[in-house]
């Protein structure tokens, strides 16, 4: 069998990322931890860089002041700084673990073959970067963790009925956080009023066949998805889980196989954090995603998740302070997969 370029591109990526799945070195101690993450939470408590998300009102409304770090290692410790407990709403974050569970009922090249795996270079919300990948490509070429790709990835859900849907697909979530996780209704309600762009995207998708049956229903699905309830800790637990190779290391519970790990992290390594992907992988080393409600994630496959939850953006739609509190965080404890030490 052959592969063309953005193919074999694809499968490279995922190789590379069962690379960084080896056993990794152990992480420093509790206190350097803890020193690290303190020094990130004084150093930019004070930020007044970027704004919160106002296309959807119910983000505008929420606290601007909000920070918190959370670090949880693959052998369960978790560590904290600042607000931990405030939850905002997962927004885009949610993505990943969509993606991960299409990949569990369906397999890795379900999701090279249906969606794509290369980043767009666009917004996020981008309708032209859809259009651009079929008459260039004939499709399939965008991925999980921008809008269309995403609402195309929930509409491959498993399930009977709606209900059945998203009841597997909360479960799922709470697994990786250890905890049940819910919807905060109004960001939801507000979502609902405000997504006939995403709509448009879901019919557009279904046109061209990415989504087989019920786009409004993939779209609404999805629209819940990015409504989830969720604080510094529950994240952090969420990006250790994968970190772990599938295994939450709070719980002690399997989320999902270890050898389906590596695509998820291989996606996000590459447009995790919208048209800024390259940068932030450049800066860190790091699989990460980010959410318009505040959120980040990042993963040092081996050793640690980490997550920081603070509202105000850049133009990318990354948390500013989530950006440099986990680039200095990673920095300072080895996180850098690429950063290899001489011998």
């Amino acid at each position: 069998m052959s592969f063309g370029p953005r193919q074999a591109a694809a499968i490279a990526s995922i190789a590379a990322a069962l690379v960084l799945l080896a056993p990794a070195a152990p992480v420093q101690s509790p206190a350097q931890i803890d020193s690290a993450l303190s020094a990130a939470y004084e150093k930019y408590k004070d930020l007044q860089e970027g704004k919160n998300a106002d296309y959807i009102p119910a983000l505008a409304r929420v606290n601007p002041k909000i920070y918190g770090i959370a670090l949880v290692t693959v052998d369960g410790r978790v560590h904290t700084a600042g607000d931990v407990s405030a939850e905002v709403s997962i927004q885009s974050i949610s993505k990943v673990f969509t993606l991960a569970k299409v990949i569990e009922e369906q397999g890795l090249d379900a999701i090279v073959n249906t969606i794509g795996v290369d980043a767009t270079g666009m917004r996020f919300n981008s309708i032209v970067a859809v259009e651009l990948a079929q008459k260039a490509f004939g499709g399939p070429e965008i991925n999980p963790l921008v809008n269309p790709g995403a609402i195309t990835a929930t509409s491959m859900l498993g399930g009977a009925n709606r209900d059945e849907i998203w009841k597997s697909l909360i479960d799922f979530y709470s697994a990786f956080a250890g905890r049940p996780l819910e919807v905060i209704h109004d960001v939801y309600r507000s979502e609902a009023e405000t997504n006939q762009r995403n709509q448009a995207i879901g019919y557009l998708m279904y046109a061209y066949g990415y989504i087989k049956a019920e786009p409004m229903r993939a779209t609404d699905i999805y629209t819940e998805q990015c409504s989830v309830g969720v604080n510094a800790r529950d994240l952090a637990t969420m990006a250790a889980t994968l970190a772990n190779g599938g295994k939450n290391p709070v719980t002690g519970r399997p989320v999902m196989a270890t050898g389906n790990v590596p695509g998820v992290l291989a996606v996000m390594a590459t447009a995790g954090l919208y048209d800024d992907s390259g940068k932030w992988l450049y800066r860190t080393g790091l699989p990460g995603k980010s959410g318009v409600g505040g959120g980040l994630i990042a993963v040092s496959p081996g050793k640690f998740g980490i997550a920081v939850v603070s509202p105000p953006l850049d133009e990318a739609g990354n948390s500013v302070r989530a950006q440099k509190a986990i680039t200095d965080i990673s920095n300072a404890l080895g996180g850098n997969p690429y950063a290899v030490k001489p011998r």
